[in-house]
């Protein structure tokens, strides 16, 4: 069997992503530094940042429907040209003078619009451009991509923010550029043949919807990836908040996100290895409660940076666990339900997510940051008794074997 890094599709979107994911890393420093910059408010550096969310929130489910009609090649394109006019846009009224609140707001809502468009459709696009038994290897390496971005973004932009505040902005544009020409590049269809005559969008939701709440392995990656997220998101913030009670320099700060990041993508790189030694289901199982037991490890620890060392080990086995749950649903689910699917297991967990910080805060204050991050390991455990006991997981087949009734295309 070729490698994926032989299959030339992939990596045309993989390397244009990895671009893109950057220039996003970018722009999403310098977005509150412009803020805090025009109008020292640290309440309306958060207003923009919480209008993106609600944005991307807001766009998940009709980003699903979206990438299961329309043809997905042009969306991704549609999507690249969009965000970089809106980045251009911006760029050019921060060089003028001319920017202002409402402005900033409008386009890091209508790039967070984008970015839920596109990553539902790049996803859901996988499974035209991959093999079957490659889809978890992929999941991984998109992974990769996404903390390695993460790791070398914030600097960066930082750097470009000081030289001047419109370059970020300018950077994420040609990073925009380069995702477009990546994916022009790409031959093969991303989607398989359709019906000519697709439900209306309601009836299009409420049958993605029926699909994920009526297969067992969906229902269990619910219960699954929501807790996860939460747990680990919320894990982080306690830490940096923890930190900066204790008075703990910024720069040692800086440093506990790095060391969770690092963790990450070795992680990431790590994921096809573990993928290979065990079956999906024991590894599952076994992730979801190594995690769950670090994040005990790390309520003994919180006074020091070393509590980022346990939370990094949380992180590590995490891309593995993505790899096998995403790379296994990509091959269980039809491609004319691969969006809609996929909208709705990252709305879940997007969710979860973004309500971590917030009761993390509560936590903290009322009770201490042990509390709060015993209260995200119990959140774990959630993942791992489901990981354990759901007829889902335990009944997961091959992946080769469950792909083999997809409709069999030539260039496989």
């Amino acid at each position: 069997m070729s490698t994926l890094w032989r299959n030339r599709e992939f990596n045309l979107l993989w390397t244009s992503q990895t671009l893109s994911d950057l220039g996003g890393a970018i722009a999403q420093l310098a977005v509150p530094l412009l803020v805090l910059e025009m109008t020292g408010s640290a309440v309306q550096a958060g207003v923009v940042g919480t209008a993106a969310l609600v944005a991307k929130l807001a766009a998940r489910l009709p980003a699903g429907v979206l990438a299961d009609r329309v043809d997905r090649r042009r969306a991704l394109l549609a999507c690249d040209s969009v965000r970089l006019l809106a980045c251009l846009l911006l760029a050019g009224m921060i060089a003028t003078g001319r920017v202002s609140l409402a402005v900033i707001i409008a386009v890091a809502a209508l790039d967070a619009i984008g970015t839920a468009l596109f990553s539902t459709v790049e996803y859901a696009a996988l499974r035209s451009i991959v093999r079957p038994g490659q889809l978890p290897a992929a999941v991984a390496r998109n992974e990769a991509r996404a903390y390695g971005a993460s790791l070398a973004g914030p600097p960066l932009g930082g750097l470009l923010f000081g030289v001047a505040p419109a370059l970020p902005f300018v950077g994420n544009a040609v990073s925009y550029l380069f995702s477009l020409f990546g994916i022009a590049l790409i031959r093969k269809p991303l989607q398989a043949v359709r019906d000519t005559d697709p439900p209306g969008h309601a009836a299009a939701l409420a049958e993605g919807l029926r699909f994920v709440f009526t297969n067992p392995f969906l229902r269990a990656v619910l219960v699954i990836a929501a807790p996860l997220n939460f747990a680990l998101n919320g894990a982080v913030f306690t830490i940096i908040v923890t930190l900066q009670r204790h008075d703990v320099r910024p720069g040692v700060i800086g440093l506990t996100e790095t060391i969770v990041g690092a963790g990450g993508l070795a992680g990431a790189l790590f994921a096809p290895r573990l993928l290979r030694w065990l079956p999906f289901p024991p590894l599952i199982r076994s992730i979801c409660w190594a995690s769950a037991g670090v994040l005990v490890v790390s309520a003994w620890l919180t006074s020091s940076v070393a509590a980022a060392v346990p939370l990094a080990l949380a992180i590590f086995i995490g891309p593995a666990c993505n790899a096998a749950l995403f790379g296994y649903q990509a091959a269980i689910t039809p491609d004319h339900l691969q969006g809609r699917v996929l909208s709705v297991i990252f709305l879940s967990a997007m969710s979860a997510s973004a309500t971590a910080p917030l009761l993390a805060g509560v936590v903290v204050s009322g009770w201490g940051s042990r509390a709060a991050l015993l209260m995200f390991a119990v959140a774990v455990t959630v993942s791992a008794l489901t990981a354990s006991l759901a007829a889902g997981i335990r009944d997961m087949k091959p992946i080769d074997e469950v792909s083999a009734a997809w409709p069999a295309r030539p260039d496989r």
